[in-house]
């Protein structure tokens, strides 16, 4: 990816920042305004990941008792999405599909809008704002569980939390644009691409935190509380979780931002911000890289399942050990980038990341069967992500004027939340199709082809 064409001073930060000991995690964790901002977002993306771990939670222990021939109107939806509905499991997966839904929708369409919001409204308000009102709603999740009447065969408690999904939704779309519009006001650039690597590590920690330990912190706290005489203890921690992030935000001084005229409509200022991204070379090949890295990993949560079923020490289901692997490889690369990444030419990482994750690509259909050197790449195909995915996000922040900065991080939330849902179709399709290893190596094609397009052997 090419480094910014703005002028020659405002180049070199866009590349390369010289000084050693004026960037890294520990210059970061300095500032303690984005400290607060940091601290905030893993309070939030904890909140995300139980979330869907208490929604499940909800599921199993009060809505999968009906027997299947007793549900008509569900084994009707199960037969045309071709799912059996016999088990206990499937019960499960089927209504979990539906929050799925719900929480996917907003993240869809309401990208672009909540942008526009964050560039003409105070950025700290909307970030309070949201996770303050996410632990509100959180709060009604106790209501869902009492006795009512049934709709379609299910108790009216389920299509509650279908709702405030949606609703959680909603208020998540409105929060993550302001918040990456707020860092380049709180970080300077030469410490951008550090910042980036911080938040990236941190949110692969609290996908892996919050899905594996999810389960175990709920029935933790239900025990607690329980054993002091109170019942619902469980539902709690996503309260706690939003209200901290809240809490941590509200302190945050940012700098006087540019006011845009709000005289504006909406549907002109997603015209400028689709402008900005046309007319700006360097911010629509980092969102092009965004867009198929997170479309690379959406294909992977599928063909995780098969490559699983051929380990004989694993099965399909413990894939989910295989996806672990990649997102402690992020992190890890994250916290590499941090440190020294800021001594290296982002077109050269970019390239670099994704002639990694080819060559993993193709060692992963060659190589299936064994557990080490399947869990080996799968670790360095995250260190490849991480490579990708943290020099676009940083040129992003830097390259689009200040102004325009929710609107095109609302587009690229938009952009990935497609990238991460239709791919899961694809993948599932073609690889019942054409089998596990023509997908792998169509993958790694597209991938290579990617990274021959930045020309990493130019200066």
């Amino acid at each position: 990816m090419k480094g910014s064409n703005h002028k020659k001073k405002q180049a070199e930060p866009s590349n390369k920042v010289k000084a050693k000991g004026s960037s890294g995690l520990q210059a970061v964790i300095q500032l303690s305004d984005f400290r607060r901002l940091w601290v905030g977002q893993i309070f939030s993306q904890l909140a995300d990941k139980f979330y869907i771990v208490l929604m499940v939670y909800m599921i199993a222990q009060h809505w999968v008792s009906i027997p299947p021939q007793g549900n008509e109107a569900l084994a009707g939806v199960a037969a045309a999405i071709r799912m059996d509905f016999e088990t206990r499991a499937q019960r499960i997966t089927l209504l979990a599909t539906g929050i799925y839904v719900a929480n996917t929708i907003p993240a869809m369409i309401l990208g672009t809008v909540a942008g526009v919001a964050a560039d003409r409204w105070p950025k700290r308000r909307i970030m309070v704002a949201s996770n303050g009102i996410r632990a509100l709603l959180l709060l009604l999740a106790p209501i869902c569980v009492l006795p009512g009447p049934n709709w379609l065969g299910l108790s009216w408690g389920y299509w509650a939390l279908l709702v405030m999904t949606f609703l959680e939704s909603i208020l998540t779309q409105f929060f993550a644009p302001a918040e990456q519009a707020a860092i380049p006001l709180l970080v300077p650039n030469k410490h951008l691409l550090a910042a980036n690597s911080l938040y990236q590590a941190t949110c692969m920690g609290a996908t892996i935190v919050g899905f594996a330990l999810g389960d175990p912190i709920l029935r933790g706290l239900k025990q607690i509380f329980l054993a002091v005489g109170i019942e619902g203890g469980e539902f709690l921690l996503l309260p706690f979780c939003y209200a901290m992030a809240a809490m941590n935000i509200c302190k945050i001084k940012l700098k006087p931002e540019t006011k845009k005229s709000p005289q504006e409509s909406i549907w002109r200022e997603i015209i400028d911000g689709l402008q900005v991204i046309q007319a700006r070379p360097t911010i629509r090949g980092a969102m092009l890289h965004l867009v198929l890295l997170y479309s690379l990993l959406a294909a992977l949560y599928v063909l995780a399942i098969s490559l699983a079923s051929s380990i004989p020490n694993l099965g399909p289901t413990r894939f989910g050990t295989l996806l672990a692997m990649s997102g402690l490889g992020m992190a890890l690369g994250a916290v590499v980038i941090a440190q020294i990444g800021h001594e290296f030419n982002r077109r050269k990482l970019s390239a670099l990341g994704l002639g990694v994750i080819t060559w993993c690509l193709i060692l992963l259909g060659q190589l299936q069967g064994s557990l080490s050197f399947t869990l080996i790449l799968c670790g360095l195909l995250g260190i490849g992500a991480a490579l990708v995915a943290i020099p676009a996000q940083t040129t992003l922040q830097e390259d689009t004027p200040e102004t325009q900065r929710g609107k095109v991080f609302g587009l690229q939330n938009n952009l990935t939340n497609i990238s991460l849902s239709l791919p899961l179709v694809l993948a599932g399709a073609f690889v019942s199709t054409y089998g596990l290893i023509p997908v792998l190596w169509l993958l790694a094609t597209i991938t290579l082809i990617a990274a021959l397009l930045e020309r990493p052997w130019k200066r």
